[in-house]
């Protein structure tokens, strides 16, 4: 099992820079289930951003449930919000972001992220990071 986070998501439904890169981490893979609204939100932003119409919009929506119905298990935020408090708390990170953590240590597992802050974090908790650029 691994965890995948939200930037890392949202990089490969978006096809930014190095997303091909992720597709490997998509075996026996989980993820917190806001990441549904994390990566919902950072396709609307390309939107009104003008990067991708409203078209591209639904069928980057529609590619994100498919892999979460096929390919990423979520997993209810609600059993790690108290761990992720407390890594927030801690390493003075958003709890958007803690989450991700709460959970790859709660399983014991690798985290595949784009976000260095968090990367950096959880090397330093001890913890695997197979950071996409």
């Amino acid at each position: 099992m691994i965890v995948i986070d939200a930037s890392t998501l949202a990089k490969y439904i978006l096809k930014e820079p190095n997303w091909r890169s992720v597709e490997k981490y998509f075996i026996n893979a989980e993820s917190v289930d806001h990441v549904v609204k994390e990566v919902s939100n950072a396709i609307w932003k390309a939107h009104f951003r003008g990067i991708i119409d409203r078209d591209d919009a639904i069928k980057k929506l529609n590619a994100l449930l498919e892999l979460i119905g096929t390919n990423i298990i979520l997993v209810n935020e609600l059993e790690i919000i108290d761990k992720a408090m407390n890594i927030s708390l801690e390493e003075r990170i958003a709890i958007y972001d803690s989450l991700y953590i709460a959970l790859a240590e709660k399983e014991r597992t690798a985290l595949v992220t784009s976000d260095e802050k968090q990367a950096e974090i959880y090397k330093k908790r001890g913890g695997k990071v197979h950071y996409i650029d």
